[in-house]
């Protein structure tokens, strides 16, 4: 009875999975919207005249060797804000990684500046020569080509240890030619989207060349009275807020969309993620959204092909195509295509729906005060929660920033069970005096312990 039971659900999962979430009329017609004329177009950057069309960017590969090395070098929960050549258990690492960066670059940079220089155009006998020009005869007409610099030195070869620990690095540079796709709706809006982000030259997390970024204003932009309706509607309290925007500085706005790093796709005022297999914190945004306001999350997101399953699978339909696409497959059409990217940063810039499903989701997800912990100290098992020891707003931003960019308040529970053991406490109660020291043990990505908005520890 019970094989029987579990086949028939099994055959009804199949069946609406095959089903889908849009029907075949709604599929043609987003086929149909989505290439109709000046919907979209792609081009050149705004900047390729005065600097060329081919650039100098960060490599993924090269991204990917130098989470390696910051892995090697002990500092895999370094926050993605420093640099991966910071790390380094030796100077000869960090030289020798530092010099094949500078390097690459000086390459990858000879070679955009020869692609740049093929471009431009033959001579025209019957125009008159411009002094200004001859003085560079690889200057295409109106662009601004920077003095050749020396090669810096050759970095020579890589330390035997440093090989043996993450292995043998591709190019850290390439020259490449980023294009800027435009998407136009009905009423008129039109977003941009470059590609090839330019990326400090050693950051650890880079995936997606094709990738793009757009950031909106961020909270403290927006009109107050707008947002504290939304924040309390949400049910935050005007202290809870204080935080929430506190670590919003380094996360973004409502309508901010990255698609080019490790999260895949990013959404929001502190970047909720769908990750690899759309299935993460920004489902959850679209799935509370779909629940709560279905009306509003079907003007959003569903009317432009993009939708949550109520398994919390993000689920998108090809622009191309047609094809109904779920989890790891609608994420990755989403980083491809700009189309989709649109949706997001249009429903952030106008829906309040999904703005508040936004700061509902930062408050039930990644609200820390009341995470449970158990630590031992001198022999003796303390159990707890986080706000019997962090009662300052700052203390908690420093939690809130670590558990949305890290997705724990690790290692919350190492520094607090080493102050007790330090100053000889045995209750919790008593390790609250010490919330100074251990919030500054906490620091992440910025020291909330400065920022004068927010309430401080005594």
């Amino acid at each position: 009875m019970r094989t029987t039971m579990f086949l028939l659900l099994l055959v009804s999962a199949v069946s609406i999975r095959a089903e889908g979430l849009f029907t075949a009329d709604e599929r043609a017609r987003l086929v149909t919207f989505w290439n109709a004329p000046a919907r979209w177009r792609v081009g050149p950057l705004p900047d390729a005249v005065q600097r060329g069309p081919w650039q100098v960017r960060l490599t993924p590969e090269g991204s990917m060797w130098l989470l390696k090395y910051q892995i090697a070098a002990g500092s895999a929960a370094a926050p993605p804000t420093q640099e991966a050549t910071a790390a380094a258990p030796t100077d000869i690492w960090k030289g020798w990684v530092r010099a094949k960066i500078d390097y690459d670059r000086w390459q990858a940079q000879q070679t955009a500046d020869a692609a740049n220089a093929a471009l431009k155009p033959a001579a025209d006998p019957a125009k008159p020569i411009d002094p200004a020009k001859q003085a560079d005869p690889a200057k295409p007409e109106g662009a601004t080509v920077a003095a050749a610099l020396p090669a810096p030195p050759v970095p020579g070869p890589i330390p035997a240890d440093l090989l043996a620990a993450a292995g043998n690095p591709p190019a850290f540079a390439a020259a490449v030619a980023p294009l800027l796709t435009t998407v136009t709706f009905d009423d008129g809006e039109t977003l941009m989207y470059p590609s090839h982000i330019a990326l400090p030259k050693a950051f650890a997390y880079y995936r997606f060349p094709q990738g793009t970024v757009a950031y909106g204003p961020r909270l403290a932009d927006l009109p107050p009275a707008d947002v504290d309706a939304l924040f309390k509607a949400a049910g935050m309290t005007p202290s809870e807020q204080r935080i929430a925007f506190a670590v919003s500085k380094l996360e973004g706005g409502f309508e901010s969309v990255n698609t080019y790093d490790t999260g895949y796709i990013s959404v929001g005022f502190i970047q909720f993620i769908t990750h690899e297999d759309g299935r993460h914190s920004l489902s959850e945004v679209l799935l509370r959204e779909k629940k709560e306001r279905p009306e509003d999350f079907a003007r959003d997101f569903h009317a432009f092909g993009l939708d949550v399953g109520p398994d919390g699978v993000f689920t998108v339909v090809d622009p191309a195509t047609g094809a109904e696409l779920a989890g790891a497959e609608a994420v990755r059409k989403t980083v491809d295509d700009k189309r989709l990217t649109a949706v997001f940063q249009r429903a952030g810039r106008h829906s309040m729906a999904f703005r508040a499903a936004q700061i509902e989701v930062a408050k039930a997800h990644y609200w820390p005060t009341d995470d449970t912990f158990t630590i031992t100290v001198n022999g003796q098992m303390v159990t707890g929660r986080v706000s019997d020891v962090i009662a300052s707003e700052a203390g908690i931003a420093t939690l809130f920033d670590r558990k949305v960019n890290r997705g724990s308040i690790k290692p919350f529970e190492e520094v607090l069970a080493k102050v007790m053991t330090t100053h000889s406490l045995t209750q919790l109660k008593d390790a609250a005096a010490y919330e100074k020291e251990i919030v500054a043990a906490l620091k992440y990505r910025t020291d909330y312990l400065q920022d004068a908005t927010l309430s401080q520890p005594n």
